[in-house]
């Protein structure tokens, strides 16, 4: 994967539609426009679109919008960034005709999905992929080094102070203070929390013995904030605090960690983000067109860095009628371009999917199809 190679931008070939006001994937108020509205240059459409989910992709769906508004003048999408798992919920109730969610449907969900979906249920589509940073306000300290072991006790409460002996073997020649540390997680149900634990479950099981989950373990103590934002505030605001938020979001604002990878610590970037994603597989047991990839935590790779999301946008493979279809294939198809790879990158910092994986996503959004 590289990060920083992109090509012609792709064009949305996808068919004209009537105004929309949609509020569910089953809405059936949308219409066909005449088919002289297509231009040569490739059809537009027009109307609206709900979409519900993680907040960590905040920067690039505004980035996403403005350019899907600017191709399709007529056409507008709707976010609402209450959280990976709120997201996957609308898309499996029929109150979004799609979900932005840091974490793939588990098997349960995607059974669940059929219902409002069809019987090929909903599927996840990768189009966003950018490092988690365990990012910290410690005055006079932009950088710490830090392994998996030593960041699950400071997040497990372990370790309560910056001075502790721990940090300081990692870090010779730091100045650490005598200063408490505050953990701060997410009080959402979050696929950044999911994506956090299962590296932290995975890199150093013998401290974070809690299963992998989007919501956090109710034994930990700490500090808790809703959304990406939130958190990040309470970081800001508090000397000492510690949080795990999308690196979009944190960039300039507070210290950050390079995480021990083999014997190397790995600073994070887009390109180690990269490196993380190539070394994982597709979920086993899923369908050919859905695009779950099951990551690394452990990963020695060079240069990778595993503290990593991929962030999915859920769409049902079954939509009521063929304008809502429609529309939902013009945006993911915009999304998954190179030209809405660049735009996201450019806006957020996050690392463009590979050619392997824009192709994958591309040919799952062209199997989308309208109940019969």
């Amino acid at each position: 994967m590289k990060a920083t190679r992109f090509g012609r931008n792709a064009a949305i070939a996808v068919i004209a539609v009537g105004a929309l006001a949609l509020t569910a994937c089953g809405s059936d108020n949308a219409t066909n426009t005449s088919a002289a509205t297509q231009s040569a240059s490739g059809a537009k459409v027009t109307g609206t679109l709900t979409g519900i989910g993680a907040s960590s992709t905040g920067a690039a769906m505004d980035a996403w919008k403005a350019g899907f508004a600017t191709a399709n003048p007529g056409a507008t999408v709707q976010y609402s960034p209450d959280g990976s798992g709120a997201g996957r919920k609308a898309i499996i109730d029929g109150s979004a005709q799609f979900a932005g969610s840091d974490a793939y449907l588990t098997d349960a969900e995607l059974a669940s999905s059929k219902a409002k979906c069809g019987t090929d249920g909903a599927i996840n589509i990768p189009v966003y992929i950018s490092p988690i940073a365990v990012a910290f306000n410690i005055p006079n300290v932009k950088e710490l080094k830090l392994d998996a072991v030593t960041v699950a006790k400071i997040f497990r409460g372990q370790i309560t102070n910056w001075n502790d002996p721990a940090i300081a073997a990692l870090n010779a020649g730091v100045t650490l203070p005598d200063l408490k540390v505050t953990p701060v997680n997410r009080s959402d149900d979050s696929g950044t929390t999911s994506n956090f634990t299962d590296y932290l479950s995975a890199a150093a099981p013998s401290v974070w013995t809690d299963k992998a989950a989007g919501v956090w373990p109710a034994s930990l103590k700490g500090e808790n904030a809703k959304g990406t934002s939130g958190v990040v505030k309470t970081v800001t605001d508090t000397p000492g605090a510690v949080t795990y938020a999308d690196d979009s979001a944190v960039s300039g604002k507070l210290g950050t960690a390079s995480i021990k990878v083999g014997q190397d610590f790995v600073k994070i970037s887009a390109d180690a983000a990269s490196k993380a994603v190539e070394a994982g597989k597709p979920v086993s047991g899923r369908a050919t067109n859905d695009g779950a990839i099951k990551l690394d935590r452990t990963t020695t790779a060079a240069g990778a860095y595993p503290v990593v999301l991929v962030s999915y946008h859920v769409v049902c493979t079954t939509y009521q009628t063929q304008a809502v279809a429609d529309l939902v294939k013009a945006f993911e198809t915009y999304v998954v371009s190179d030209d809405g790879q660049k735009t996201a990158a450019d806006a957020a910092k996050s690392a463009p999917l590979s050619k392997t994986l824009q192709d994958k996503a591309k040919a799952a959004i062209e199997t989308i199809k309208v109940k019969s």
